[in-house]
Parts: C-alpha cells; structure tokens; sequence
C-alpha cells in the first residue's frame, strides 16, 4: 500500500469504529474488514458525482450487505456527498440520515434500501437490466449515454439467501456484463464460522449460473484493482470477485470472532486496536487533513464526468429530439398520459370477463405509448395475461420489455425494485398466493416509495379446483396490513381500466392489482345509480341505493360486488333500504376526506354487512362492532368456482339471510 492509501483506508475503518461505539450499536467488523476493497472500488472505478447524486450516467453501488451501512456512510462523507460528519456522529439516532440500515435516499447517494439479506443482491440485478434496456433503446453510434456499470459489496449472508440465488440465476442467463459484485468472503456469521451451515463451493456455484468467478485478498489493492478491471471487461457475464477478507481487521481480540458481527468492540479493545494500527486515540471521528484531499478528489472528477455527459446528451438531444424527451421523461418522472387515449372500453353488452383478462387488454392497447414499462410474470404470463405484444423480449442478446422470470417470485420482487430505482416502472404478475413469496422485496418497495405494479391474479377461492394451496385467504388482509401499499381489487373490467390508470399515476409507492380467474360480469351501472368505474379513484362509493336513508350497508369487492347487488335487489324487494357500497382500496378510500367517509358509510348506520371472499381480519374497521362480516377465516378447497362459491356462503340468497337476521338482532 502506498501511504495515502492506508491513511485512507484506517480513516474509513476508525469513522465506522467511533460511530459504532458512540451508538452503542452497530456492526463495526465488517466495515473494518472491507475499508481495502471499498477504497479500491471507489476511488480507482466508481464514476459518480457527489455534486449531483441523481447523474443518470453514472455507475450505481450497492451495499447489500447492509449491516456494514457505516461502511457506506463513511465513503459518503469523505468523497464530498451531503452527509456531513454530524451525522456520522448521530449514526442510529432519531431523524439522523444514517440510519442503522441503509435506507434509499438518492440526494445523499444511498442507492437502495438494504438490511434484509439478498435484496441489494437483486435490486443490483434490475438496476443492471435497466441499464441493458436504457442502451438497447436509447444508444445511438457515438451515444453511449447509459454505458455504467453496477457495483456491490455482497456478504457470506446474502450469498445464502434464497432470493440472491434466484437473482445470479436470471443474472447469468441473461448475460449481464455490467454487474460487478464483490464477495466480502470473511467465514463468519453471527453464530459463529460459516463452517457450522455453509461449506458449499461457491465459486463453482457461480461458476454453474453462468457468473465470471475470480478469487482474491482482501488486502492485496493491486489484486482487487485487476479483478475489478478484468470484471469490467468481460462484457458477456456477470462478476462475482471472492474477497477474502476478515472480519473486525486489526483488533487485536475479536478479528475473525463473531463478536464484531453486530455489538461495539467496547472502549478497550478500540484502544487496542487504534494502537495496533497506529491510529490517534484522540480525537473521535478523526480524519487527517490529506484524507479529505484524497478522497475530496471524487468532486472535481465527478463534476467534470458529468459535464462531458451533458455534452453528450445536448448533442444527441439535437440529433434525436424524441428520444431525448424520453429520456428527461424517465430521469424527472415526467411521462406523457397520451396513453389514456388508447384505455380500452367495456360495457355489459360485452359479456362477462376475467378481470386479469381485461388487465392484459388495457397493457396491450398502451404498450406502444409506455417505454417506460416493462415487465412480466414468473413463469405465468399467459395465466396473468402480461405479455405485451409486439413489445419484444428480454433475452441474453435483446433489452425487450417483455421480461420471462422463470419460476422466482422472490427475485422478481427484488429485481423490480432495481428497475425502478433506475426509473423505469416495472410490472410483474403472479398469482396471489405467491406474494407470500415476494413480501420481503415488497416490503422494500413500499418503505422506499418506489413505483412498482404488481399483477396479482387469482385472487380468491375463485380459481377454483387447484384448491387451498393455490387460494389466497389471509393474502389481501396482509398486504393491506403493509404501509404505503396500495391495494385494489376492482370489481370489473371496467374498474380494472381505473386501477391500471391509478397505478400508473402513483409514482410514490407501489400498488397492487388484485385480479380474478373466473369471469365476472361488466357491472350495468346505470340500472343501479350514477356511479362510474372512475369513482374506483376515491378507494370506494355508493354503487347501489334507497330512495331515502339507508338502513343497512352491504360492503363488498371484487369478484363479491355482482353478488352483493343481487344480494341488494332482493332485499329492496323485501322493502329493505339497503345501499351497496363498492369498496376495492382501502387505502385510497383513506385518503379521502372525512366528509367524504361518512358520507359513503354514514356514522349512524351501524347495520353493515361486509362481503369478501378471504380473511375477515380488518373488516370490523368498516362494519363496526355491530356488524357482521361474510369472509373465510379457514383454508378454502378444491372444487368449481361456483361450488365453493356456494359453499362459503358468497351467494345473494346467503348475503341476504345474514342482513336480516342482523337487522333483525338489531332492532330487538
């Protein structure tokens, strides 16, 4: 090493020691250990300006192993990023912007939420299929305009999880050249040498999915250097370099220990082991003055990087006007809604249809208006009606917007989350069942507020007679249960049209479509009132009424809305004042104001009667406590649709007789 660079490297090590200790909290071992590969990384590759973390050209890192964020932290401050060193100081603390995990937040150039294991692994994946689509479309002879490179620090426990197995997998298949990831390969884990779970080759792993494998020391720089640089030349596959490295370097008793995995080294092993690196007991948050000059550097070369950027972008925005309004569309999230125009249309005349059908009629009439997005299904596009046509396919040897996941629910999650960090807006079908699957990585979309769709089909007993394995009970109750997730169920065809536009004009936060199998009718509105299918904007409103007050509420959706208005006319027959009220977002409908709430659910109209065909968890928020609610609180069964339909009570004449008798038990 030469001077600077150690210098460099023990200032990195030590801001995530004192930072750690000062916390209290943390994980100082890793940082420690991998200070060598991240400076290497960072200050020798990384094309990046901390001026403009948001530069659409520059190269993304990913710090997957998220229990090493003070890591992050520490090159964030030291290479001229806004994150001062207040805040490295308030590392853990309320309202601090170092979070104990890395949490998304692109003007101080934190990438991508990290922390649960596996998802930075596959977020690095879809950011790397971004890139391949962004070239394929966008790059003309003398433009490479999206030529980075995406770059991760991945440890022992992402390598373990599932979902980053899932990830490498599509990641080899499709050849993705620019993924560089880098294996802090220490042999430890919280309990103790990965030599208790995990002894498999990994490099032959990689190897066997298609990845470019090279192994190195961890503290040999001129090695790291031409790993990465022969990483970045093979263009045909991706890169995993195995780091050897050692956990919690340089203290004296707890390097190699699980002891530095995740608690302070304590006040008298980080004397020790400042002295044993040479490193000033004093002061805290020490950093030399020709450090700062160093890695300050990062300022004057990403300004300059950029600048020649936007002189390529002006130029090729001269050259390919229409383009380059896509583009500025993608990077400030400004798309055109000309699309609107071509949302299909449907009536009752039509007959009825499988709200995933009418789903994959509104993707294929925008496709051609919507560069923007791009997605797919595990393995069940031709079930959750997501192809686009003529749209073209994601291949090892083409970027089409029609992506195959294979059967990998977890990854596509994760690898969604990737493509719309990079901006695009991605979609990804499967059946409902199997968001079990994906719940982490959608956990993660909603925290960091990122647009992504999910086609969820199948989305009851409905789908009839693959039974209970493959019918989602508990599943809509869970995902309402998650913040910032909207979910909406809509009731028919012409709904469905009203949820693709909401989910495409909400740019905060992931959404949700929840679709059937079974066909339903196109709800004939103007034989039960006013309302239009647009109304589905205001999460829910009166679809069927009385004459004068109501005294019973029918609340229902999807697939349930057509039974609930048999349901309502036979009890308007019987002289009930019943109103029907669609309800398909909860969410939505809680954005609403209170005036609005209670006029579609008048507070003094306690008879309501909820009517879904899953868990009836949540719904006492809606029906009261003197209402009832008509859902499945077991697994469901194989059998027809409208045999389990029957048999679970989600029928007109069932919905009926539990109103009256709760009329009835109400007015005793």
């Amino acid at each position: 090493m030469r001077d600077i660079d150690t210098l460099c490297i023990n200032t990195i090590r030590f801001l995530a020691v004192d930072a750690v200790e000062r916390a209290n909290s943390g994980h100082p071992g890793m940082p420690m250990g991998d200070a060598p590969m991240a400076y290497v990384l960072w200050t020798r590759f990384l094309r990046h300006n901390p001026e403009n973390p948001r530069w659409p050209g520059r190269d993304r890192f990913v710090l997957s192993a998220g229990h090493g964020s003070m890591l992050l932290y520490a090159l964030l401050h030291l290479t001229g990023y806004n994150l001062s060193l207040e805040e490295l100081k308030n590392f853990r603390q309320w309202g601090s912007k170092t979070p104990g995990h890395p949490e998304y937040h692109p003007d101080t150039g934190v990438e991508t939420t990290t922390g649960p294991l596996g998802q930075g692994f596959a977020n690095g994946v879809g950011m790397a299929m971004a890139q391949r689509y962004l070239e394929e479309r966008y790059h003309r002879p003398g433009y490479p305009l999206f030529d980075y490179h995406i770059y991760a620090i991945v440890s022992d426990g992402d390598i373990m999880e599932g979902v980053s197995n899932e990830s490498a997998s599509i990641a080899g298949h499709l050849k993705l050249g620019r993924l560089v990831y880098l294996y802090s390969d220490n042999h430890i884990t919280i309990e103790g040498s990965t030599e208790l779970t995990f002894t498999e080759d990994v490099a032959k792993r990689f190897c066997a999915l298609g990845w470019h494998v090279q192994k190195v020391d961890g503290y040999d720089l001129s090695a790291i250097e031409r790993a990465i640089r022969n990483a970045r030349q093979t263009a045909d596959r991706p890169s995993l370099i195995m780091v050897r490295t050692h956990i919690g370097y340089g203290s004296p008793n707890k390097q190699d220990t699980p002891e530095v995995h995740g608690a302070p080294l304590g006040r008298e092993e980080v004397i020790a082991t400042k002295k044993h690196l040479g490193w000033p007991l004093e002061p805290e948050f020490y950093i030399p003055e020709e450090v700062l000059t160093h890695m300050r550097q990062a300022v004057t070369r990403g300004r300059e990087l950029e600048a020649q950027w936007q002189r390529l972008f002006r130029e090729y925005a001269r050259e390919y006007p229409e383009l380059a309004r896509e583009i500025k569309g993608l990077i400030e999230k400004d798309h055109p809604s000309d699309w609107k125009a071509l949302l299909p249309r449907f009536s009752p005349q039509d007959g009825a249809i499988a709200t995933r059908k009418a789903s994959g009629r509104v993707l294929n009439s925008i496709a051609e208006k919507t560069p923007f997005l791009i997605g797919g299904s595990a393995d069940l596009a031709p079930s959750n009606n997501t192809y686009m046509k003529g749209a073209g396919e994601f291949s090892p040897s083409g970027a089409g917007r029609n992506i195959h996941y294979g059967v990998r629910e977890h990854a596509m999650g994760g690898i969604m989350n990737g493509m719309a960090l990079t901006g695009l807006v991605p979609f990804g079908g499967t059946f409902l069942v199997f968001s079990d699957y994906m719940r982490p990585a959608i956990r993660m979309a909603a925290m960091s507020g990122l647009h992504v769709i999910y086609v969820f089909t199948h989305d009851s007993i409905g789908l009839g007679e693959d039974g209970p394995t493959h019918q989602p009970i508990e599943q809509i109750a869970s995902l309402r249960a998650m913040p910032n997730l909207v979910v909406i169920r809509p009731a028919d065809a012409c709904e469905t049209v009203t949820a693709w536009e909401v989910a495409l004009e909400r740019t905060d936060g992931p959404t949700a479509l929840l679709l059937t199998r079974q066909s339903v009718p196109v709800i004939d509105r103007a034989r039960y009132g006013n309302s239009t299918a647009e109304e589905l904007k205001k999460g829910a409103y009166v679809i069927a009424d009385s004459e004068t007050t109501p005294e019973l509420i029918l609340l229902a959706t999807g697939s349930e809305v057509h039974i609930a208005l048999e349901a309502w006319q036979r009890l308007t027959d019987r002289g009930v004042r019943a109103r029907v009220v669609n309800m398909p977002s909860w969410e939505l409908f809680e954005m609403q104001s209170q005036h609005y709430r209670d006029q579609v659910l008048p507070p003094d109209v306690r008879a309501r009667v909820s009517v879904e065909a899953g868990s009836t968890l949540g719904w006492h928020r809606y029906t009261g406590t003197d209402g009832i609610t008509i859902g499945i609180d077991r697994f469901g069964a194989s059998a027809p649709c409208r045999v389990l339909f029957e048999k679970f009570g989600f029928t007109a004449e069932n919905i009926e007789k539990e109103a009256l008798k709760l009329l009835e038990k109400m007015n005793v």
